[in-house]
């Protein structure tokens, strides 16, 4: 009998290598539901050869800094700062200085570039936190034997990074990377919204959709107030100038606070249904314990509530939230 289970664990381990990982059940393959079919492509015979896969680089000080070398995303990245810069130059030089009322001029100022500060802030964070890169070369015969598989047990392969993949993690085409709890592909931040930055994403839609609801509420106080008032008056440059400023202002918050505000409120959907949007885009079977609505905030902005969690500087603390796992 013992010779017969040596046996058998020696055919599940070849079936391993080879790349069938479908689970080991009495002797059988178990059946494959339809949201397993969508990583078919990770379990071909071939995928999971360890002998092909390299160790993982070490990493050194120039690894330090994630940053994503990809053209489409880097401008339109700066082309975020610029609009957010844009609508600083707006309301601080077109509205407020020229305005009367001191006060009114201080209390929108500090709030306007407090808040435009805090966006930016949360958008380099964003762009520049590892999202939760998977190490890239890990299919290797000792980090699969430390993972001590059990007959039933299922391990998938990246066959495009050849990595193994903890539950949850998908492959990003743009980053080339699996990302653990991917939910999307941003180029406005040029990096994948996953395990590790969601948080800073999350602060950049925010802030953008206040910044620009509260230059709109400017715009439309200057405009009331210029039409009571001699235009030459109200603003430092000309009529026509002032105008054409305002009314980019206009379109440019008005579509940013439309833009902003659905994705703040399909990511706080996301977090709280503990499902990202590659997971519903796809329906996959939830295979993952299921937790409270604020438990799931929690875990995303960090362990207890406090005000840091509206701080971009603030690292999350995750507590002992059991994130992912390898083995499923």
């Amino acid at each position: 009998m013992a010779r017969n289970y040596a046996r058998t664990s020696r055919n599940f381990c070849r079936q391993i290598w080879r790349g069938r990982v479908c689970g080991w059940s009495h002797g059988r393959c178990r059946m494959k539901s339809p949201a397993h079919r969508t990583r078919d492509i990770e379990r071909q015979a071939g995928y999971l050869r360890p002998e092909h896969c390299a160790p993982p680089p070490l990493r050194t000080g120039s690894d330090t800094m994630w940053f994503i070398r990809d053209g489409c995303g880097i401008v339109c990245g700066v082309i975020t700062w610029f609009l957010v810069f844009y609508a600083e130059f707006v309301v601080v030089f077109v509205m407020l200085l020229p305005a009367k009322n001191v006060i009114y001029s201080l209390f929108n100022g500090v709030i306007f570039n407090g808040l435009a500060f805090l966006a930016l802030a949360s958008h380099a964070k964003a762009m520049c936190t590892d999202p939760g890169a998977v190490p890239k070369g890990n299919a290797t015969k000792e980090f699969i034997e430390s993972l001590q598989l059990k007959p039933g047990q299922v391990v998938y392969k990246c066959p495009k990074c050849c990595s193994i993949k903890p539950d949850r993690a998908h492959h990003c085409s743009v980053c080339k990377r699996c990302i653990k709890k991917m939910d999307h592909h941003c180029p406005w931040v040029n990096n994948c919204v996953g395990e590790n930055n969601q948080k800073y994403f999350v602060l950049f839609t925010m802030y953008i959709a206040l910044i620009s609801f509260h230059a709109l509420m400017l715009v439309a106080f200057h405009f009331v107030f210029c039409f009571e008032e001699d235009w030459t008056k109200c603003s430092n440059f000309s009529p026509p100038a002032t105008v054409i400023l305002l009314i980019l202002l206009c379109f440019e918050g008005l579509l940013f606070l439309i833009f902003t505000a659905v994705m703040f409120g399909t990511q706080v959907h996301s977090i709280c249904s503990d499902e990202t949007g590659i997971e519903q885009l796809k329906k996959e079977e939830r295979r993952w314990a299921k937790r409270s609505k604020w438990m799931n905030m929690k875990v995303v902005f960090g362990h207890p509530f406090s005000i840091a969690w509206l701080n971009p500087f603030a690292t999350p603390d995750h507590g002992k939230a059991d994130l992912y796992q390898y083995i499923v």
